[in-house]
Formats: C-alpha cells, structure tokens, sequence
C-alpha cells in the first residue's frame, strides 16, 4: 500500500492573506507553533510562501555597498525583507502538494527544498485544504508491523513466490526475510519491491533459490 498524504496530513490550514502585516506572521506562527505559512489569494490558493527565515532577514543589518557582493537571489531576499506584508515577503510560487501526493514524494520535496511543511491543495481547485508537516512524513515509519508484515507477503506473491516457503519478520520497522525462492532473479526484484514499502525502514534477506536464471550461456563458436 502507497500512503498518500491524505492518510498523514493536518486538517488545518496555516495561512495568511498577501495583506497580513509582519506581526500578523508573527503571531500566526507563534500561534500554531509552525516555521512557515502559506499565502493564499482572495479565491484561497496557494501563492506564496513565508518562513522564519525571511522574517528573520529584517535583523540582519547589510549595508547597501555589502549587497554589491552578493548573489542576485540573495539581493532578492534582502528586497523581501524589507517589505512590512506577507504579499511583499513571501517568496513565490509556493511549493504545493495535493492530497493524493505519496508521502514518499512529499518528503522527499521537503528534502530537497530544505522545508519542514508543505501547503496542501485541493486537485480540482487549486485551493488550500490543509498542511502537511514533516511529523506528519514520518508516521509512516510507526506502522503497525502487521500492517507492514501484510504488504511485504502481498509483495512476495505479487512476484510469484510462495509466501510459505519464508519466514518474514518486522520489527520497529526493519524486516527480515529468510527461505527459498524458486529464482535467483526473484532475491533482487523482492528486495527492491520491499525497501518500497512505507514503514520499511530496512530489509535484512537470507535468501536461497533452486533454479538460477541469471547465469549467461556462453555462445559456441564453432
């Protein structure tokens, strides 16, 4: 089973109107405990967003002769800053996902992009439904292990085998598999289909197999 962000994500949405003031920000996030908000339109999707981080640059005090030397993204921030709005802080366009999104894509989203918590939208209207945090990414790694146990056997039978023949264990998410297969080829193709599983935090096989189908038949020259 894929778990999708619908199956994880906060019923709340943390957002602000492009006209909130600097300590409407403030307060907010305060309020809700959270690194960032979304900025949302007069129709409630999605355009923006602002972290601690942008509100934070209005202490950093750089000379304007200082920012000759600096990147143009970062002469961008700086710009930012200096705006008292959510409208004229945010930076633009704020990184989205729907609620059908997998969580493994959403957090690798938030790895990528270095952020702790995406808005969620709605699919047909691009309006905001509620936040997904990065808490949130890791309840998949508190599966219940039967749950875990069930999706890593559907795998074994998905690929032909015969889940009698092994022995699966899970414990805090790490799985071990030992037995026969009846392929070689099936060691690798199980391996790879079990590391996918949400919840597997590792995969540990002992593995043995009857027919090796992977050995290469020199060709005869005669």
């Amino acid at each position: 089973m894929t778990l999708q962000v619908k199956d994880v994500m906060g019923l709340v949405a943390i957002a602000v109107r492009p006209e909130a003031t600097f300590a409407e920000l403030v307060a907010t996030m305060r309020h809700f405990k959270v690194g960032a908000v979304a900025v949302i339109d007069a129709e409630g999707r999605p355009i923006g967003m602002v972290s601690q981080d942008d509100l934070l640059l209005k202490e950093i005090d750089i000379p304007e002769s200082g920012r000759l030397f600096e990147s143009r993204a970062r002469r961008r921030e700086y710009d930012r800053a200096a705006g008292m709005t959510a409208g004229q802080i945010m930076s633009s366009p704020a990184l989205t996902v729907t609620r059908q999104t997998p969580v493994r894509q959403a957090a690798r989203l938030m790895h990528t992009h270095r952020i702790r918590q995406l808005p969620v939208i709605d699919a047909a209207s691009g309006k905001i439904a509620g936040t997904v945090h990065q808490a949130d990414l890791l309840k998949v790694f508190i599966r219940p292990a039967a749950d875990v146990l069930a999706d890593v056997t559907g795998a074994v039978i998905s690929l032909g085998a015969d889940p009698r023949a092994l022995t699966i264990t899970v414990e805090s998410g790490v799985v071990r598999i030992e037995g026969r297969l009846a392929r070689r080829s099936q060691i690798a193709a199980l391996v790879e289909a079990g590391r996918r599983i949400e919840g597997v935090v590792d995969l540990d096989a002992d593995l043995t197999y009857d027919h090796d189908d992977l050995v290469r038949i020199s060709p005869v020259h005669l």
